[in-house]
C-alpha cells in the first residue's frame, strides 16, 4: 500500500443507534472493518480517527434551532412538536440518548476525510460512517439526523474554494444534498437511484436540474424497479463521464449506499456485487483523470448488513488502496466462522454473487430501454449548453 489514501474510523461512530429493531444498524461498520482486517487489507495503523464535528461546523448547513432540538432530544427532552417541526421522534428517525454526539461523530469523520485530502495531501479518503444524505437544513429524515456530505461540501467550498461533484448511487434519492446546493453553480450533484414512484423519498426526477445560477448542475437518473447490474453500470458510466467532463470538478465525493442489491430488504433493484466492484473503479479512474486523484468516499444505505454491506464497502477500500488483487483470496474463513454464529442468513464465501441468485426478470429489455431514455433525458442539459456555447 502507498500513503496516498486514508481510512477514517472511530468506535464513537458505532453509537449512531436508534433501537434494536431499526433497519439502520451501524454494526455493519464493525463487520466490514473486520472483513478487511482478516483479508490483510487494513491494519490498525492504517486507520485515522474520526472526530466530533463542532456546532459551528454543523451550522454550515443546519439551522441553529434544529441543532438545539437535536441537543435537547439527546438528553431526553423530546417535545411533541419535534416530530412535525424537526422530523425527530418519527418511526424512521426516533430520538435516542446521545444522538447529537453520535451524529456529530459521523459528520466529523467526513470532515476529517476532507482535511486529509486538501490539507494533508492524501489522494483518497474513506469514511464509511458517513453518507447520511436525507438530512435537511432544519429537519431529520430517512434515518439521517445531520447531513455529513452537505456539511463537507460547504466546508470544502469555504475552506478550500473547491468545486465539488457529489455522486450518489444509493437506491434512495440523495435529496438532502441536492436541495442544499440546488442554486449553487459550484456544486454538481448526480443521483442514480430507484424511481421515486416506488420508493422513499419520492423525489429525484430527471427534470430536477437545479435552479437559478445552479441550473444544469443537478442530475437525477431514476431507475426502473428490478434494474439489473448491466443497465445500472451502463447508466453510471455514461453519466459519470459526461458530467465530469462538462463540470470539471476539483474533487469527487461519492456516496456508496449498498442498498441497490437484490438482497436488500427495503428496495426493489436487482444489483449484485458486480455493481459494487464497478462503481468505485470508475470513480477512482475519473478522479485521477480530472481531479488530480482527489476522491472522498462515504457509506450510506445498506440494510442487509451480513451478506451485502461488508463485501460492497470493502470493495470501495480495496479499489481506493490499490488492493483489489486480495479478492483472489476469497472471503477469509476466520471471518466467516466468527460472524456466521451471529448472522441469521448464510454468509457468502465469495466476493461475487452467483449469476442465478434471483429469477429471470421478464421485463429486462423494457427496463433497459426505459433507463436509457431516462439517462438521455437527464443529460439533455449538457447537450443544450454545449450547443449554445458553439452558437
Amino acid at each position: 500500500m502507498t500513503d496516498e489514501h486514508v481510512f477514517i474510523f472511530s468506535p464513537e461512530q458505532l453509537n449512531y443507534r436508534f433501537h434494536e429493531e431499526h433497519p439502520f444498524n451501524q454494526k455493519r461498520l464493525s463487520i466490514t472493518n473486520d472483513l478487511l482486517f482478516h483479508l490483510g487489507a487494513l491494519r490498525p495503523e492504517d486507520i485515522t480517527p474520526a472526530r466530533e464535528a463542532t456546532i459551528e461546523e454543523l451550522l454550515l448547513v443546519h439551522d441553529e434551532e434544529y441543532i438545539q432540538a437535536v441537543l435537547n432530544a439527546s438528553e431526553g427532552q423530546v417535545r411533541s412538536s419535534y416530530r412535525t417541526a424537526f422530523g425527530i421522534g418519527t418511526d424512521d428517525t426516533p430520538a435516542f440518548p446521545g444522538m447529537h454526539q453520535a451524529a456529530a461523530w459521523l459528520v466529523g469523520g467526513t470532515l476529517e476525510a476532507v482535511d486529509q485530502v486538501f490539507a494533508k495531501g492524501k489522494k483518497h479518503a474513506l469514511n464509511l460512517g458517513g453518507g447520511l444524505h436525507h438530512g435537511f437544513r432544519g429537519r431529520a429524515s430517512g434515518f439521517c439526523i445531520y447531513n455529513d456530505s452537505s456539511i463537507a461540501i460547504e466546508y470544502m467550498r469555504r475552506k478550500y474554494g473547491a468545486r465539488v461533484l457529489y455522486v450518489d448511487t444509493d437506491a434512495h434519492h440523495g435529496d438532502g444534498v441536492q436541495w442544499a446546493f440546488y442554486n449553487d453553480p459550484d456544486v454538481c450533484t448526480l443521483s442514480i437511484h430507484e424511481s421515486g414512484r416506488f420508493l422513499f423519498p419520492g423525489t429525484g426526477n430527471a427534470n430536477e436540474r437545479g435552479h437559478g445560477d445552479g441550473y444544469g448542475t443537478s442530475f437525477n437518473i431514476p431507475l426502473e424497479a428490478f434494474t439489473e447490474d448491466d443497465s445500472f453500470i451502463h447508466v453510471y458510466k455514461e453519466a459519470m463521464r459526461e458530467i465530469v467532463a462538462s463540470f470539471k470538478p476539483d474533487v469527487i465525493l461519492t456516496q456508496n449506499g449498498a442498498d441497490s442489491h437484490y438482497y436488500d430488504p427495503l428496495t426493489h433493484l436487482c444489483g449484485t456485487l458486480k455493481l459494487y466492484h464497478e462503481i468505485p473503479r470508475i470513480a477512482h479512474e475519473l478522479a485521477h483523470e480530472y481531479c488530480e486523484g482527489r476522491w472522498i468516499a462515504v457509506g450510506g444505505g445498506g440494510y442487509d448488513i451480513w451478506r451485502v454491506v461488508p463485501r460492497a464497502w470493502s470493495m470501495v477500500w480495496l479499489e481506493m488502496s490499490g488492493q483489489r488483487h486480495l479478492q483472489k483470496k476469497g472471503i477469509p474463513k476466520q471471518w466467516l466462522e466468527k460472524w456466521q454464529t451471529e448472522s441469521p442468513v448464510t454468509l457468502p464465501e465469495g466476493w461475487f454473487d452467483r449469476t442465478d441468485m434471483y429469477p429471470h426478470i421478464p421485463r429486462q429489455k423494457e427496463i433497459q430501454k426505459k433507463n436509457l431514455r431516462t439517462l438521455k433525458q437527464s443529460l439533455k442539459v449538457i447537450e443544450s449548453s454545449s450547443e449554445n456555447s458553439k452558437a
